[in-house]
């Protein structure tokens, strides 16, 4: 169960982020709360997580997920940069993910 609750919370971290970059086109209650509710429910999921994962480990995978969800979530709705050598980092964060993962 520690490794869905490492996902979700990596999700709603990229929910937050979400929020901030809309709060920064226009700051409404709306959009503060997705921000605040994305990272409240993403530290909830990574307090669960890191009852039975150990903390590298999660945080790892946490800010892994967060990273390359907000680089994807950046590039398909916020038009930026969709250079190969973007996606090639992008895709080293990743593999980094995956890596935890098998040696966990």
């Amino acid at each position: 169960m520690s490794w869905l609750f490492v996902i979700l919370a990596g999700l709603f971290e990229v929910v937050g982020v979400i929020g901030i970059a809309q709060i920064n086109k226009k700051s409404s209650f709306l959009n503060a709360v997705i921000m605040i509710g994305g990272f409240m429910i993403s530290f909830f999921f990574l307090s669960l997580a890191m009852k039975d994962m150990a903390m590298g480990t999660a945080y790892a995978v946490w800010t892994g997920i967060g990273t390359v969800g907000s680089a994807v979530v950046g590039i398909l709705f916020f038009k930026e940069s969709k250079s190969l050598l973007r996606i090639f980092f992008i895709l080293l964060v990743l593999s980094a993910v995956v890596g935890l993962k098998l040696i966990d």
